[in-house]
């Protein structure tokens, strides 16, 4: 396991993210120094109102229970909790908070143009501005993997855990099927005859609502006409080259449709009913993402709450491969990136006695001991991380580490560039442009004409 450790390493550190596994650790935490050289702790008995992605069936939702508990037991401060799951009913709360005074003091959300509105509104502090005050502020962090925001160039989230987006497979399935797991050289027009072949042995090819959750197959339906140099590009009309790019990405979700290969409830069905479907052996792929690993773990526990309940040969079964790749995109490159991190408010920074516990908490939940613990099978952007160990591991972890140890390029997603009601035409308009009312063509040009608007 060690050798696998090591060349997926290599990979992250020679891939334009540069980023560092890790692995499991203890909880330990230090006081940040003043800028007069003297210590600056937070005060005790504070509560700070913290939000969160870490709950529902995210694999670090306990991780993040279980840190606040340390932070507050050796601090005496307390924090109100008020995490939920990631979707795009949840960024729009955030934005509303923002908006009408309610933001919390501390916030793990995205830095991409999903904080655009906050930024602008001067709402949060830069990393840089807090280190006038407290110089050892994210020290430990390497800054050049800390994103800026596209707002206006400046940092202000530290990062915890990163993501990768990769397929996951139902090897029961597939071997009943009499098919093989795509691989590193698997074609699109390869995959769909795989596809085809699963939908004839009488199960269902992919597991996907587009109803709800279309971004994944959005992101890479689109990543497959283009290449990891141009993917980050957002076009300026539905007519241009990336919008065409954009618009043939979408009319293939469209073909995948015509063809059968969603559940015949897509249209309809919760993400929860399609990722069932996969872990329970009726679905074939599921296009997710590096913390979905957690919510196929918790599939195999008789308790989801109680991991000493996992069944490991069901887990077994599950295995993770590279979404088959088209045109000049190789299918080793991949989307994944540092796309989240911890702010702290302007509202918390002006209050004198949650201004020390909010950076005392970021700086806890940020640590060397604290972020191996978050990032496990993923990346983080520490600058020194311990070596993976293979026993703190599950073997779907494991097997991530090996699939991660062949992508040839890590790509953001575009999406987090293009603003939450720039994606309404195409995201909540799925549904339309697969069974036909609406073209990708109008739908596309829509959601371009409203980001061009927001940047007016």
């Amino acid at each position: 396991m060690k050798k696998t450790a090591k060349r997926l390493m290599a990979v992250l550190l020679g891939s334009a993210m540069a980023f560092s596994l890790t692995a499991c650790a203890g909880v330990a935490t230090a006081p940040a120094e003043s800028g007069d050289g003297g210590s600056k702790e937070a005060a005790s008995g504070v509560e700070i109102n913290v939000t969160t992605t870490y709950a529902g069936e995210d694999s670090n939702a306990q991780n993040f229970k279980d840190a606040v508990a340390a932070w507050e037991a050796e601090t005496g401060n307390t924090v109100s909790d008020t995490s939920a799951t990631s979707d795009e009913s949840f960024k729009t709360r955030i934005l509303t908070d923002f908006e009408t005074g309610s933001e919390p003091d501390v916030l793990f959300f995205f830095n991409g143009a999903d904080a655009n509105d906050f930024v602008n509104a001067g709402k949060v502090v830069s990393i840089d501005e807090i280190r006038k005050t407290y110089p050892e502020y994210a020290s430990n962090m390497n800054d050049d993997l800390i994103a800026a925001s596209p707002a206006d160039g400046v940092k202000y989230a530290v990062p915890v855990n990163g993501y990768w987006e990769g397929l996951f497979c139902n090897m029961e399935v597939l071997e009943a099927a009499g098919v093989e797991k795509p691989s590193a050289e698997t074609t699109w027009d390869e995959f769909l005859d795989i596809c085809g072949k699963i939908k004839d042995a009488g199960y269902t090819p992919i597991a996907v609502s587009l109803s709800t959750i279309p971004h994944y197959w959005w992101e890479f339906a689109i990543f497959n006409e283009q290449t990891p140099e141009n993917h980050l590009t957002i076009p300026g009309s539905a007519d241009d080259e990336t919008g065409n790019q954009w618009v043939s990405g979408i009319e293939e979700i469209k073909n995948l449709y015509d063809k059968g290969y969603f559940p015949e409830n897509t249209l309809s069905a919760t993400d929860d009913e399609t990722v069932a479907m996969f872990t329970e052996g009726k679905a074939a792929f599921l296009l997710d993402g590096s913390w979905k690993v957690g919510g196929i773990t918790g599939a195999c526990q008789s308790d989801p709450d109680d991991p000493s309940t996992l069944d490991t040969e069901k887990l077994d079964k599950f295995d993770i491969t590279y979404f088959p790749g088209k045109g000049n995109r190789k299918t080793t490159d991949m989307i994944g990136g540092l796309s989240m991190g911890y702010y702290i408010t302007t509202k918390a920074w002006d209050d004198p006695a949650k201004q020390a516990a909010a950076v005392s908490f970021v700086e806890y939940m940020t640590s060397d001991e604290v972020v191996p613990k978050f990032a496990q099978h993923t990346a983080s952007a520490l600058k020194n991380a311990p070596e993976v160990d293979a026993s703190s591991f599950t073997s779907l972890q494991i097997k991530a580490m090996d699939w991660m140890s062949g992508v040839t390029s890590l790509t953001g997603a575009v999406q987090d560039l293009f603003n939450g009601e720039c994606r309404v035409s195409t995201f909540d308009g799925m549904p339309d442009i697969v069974t036909g009312n609406v073209s990708a063509f109008e739908a596309v040009q829509e959601g371009i004409d409203t980001y061009i608007s927001t940047q007016e």
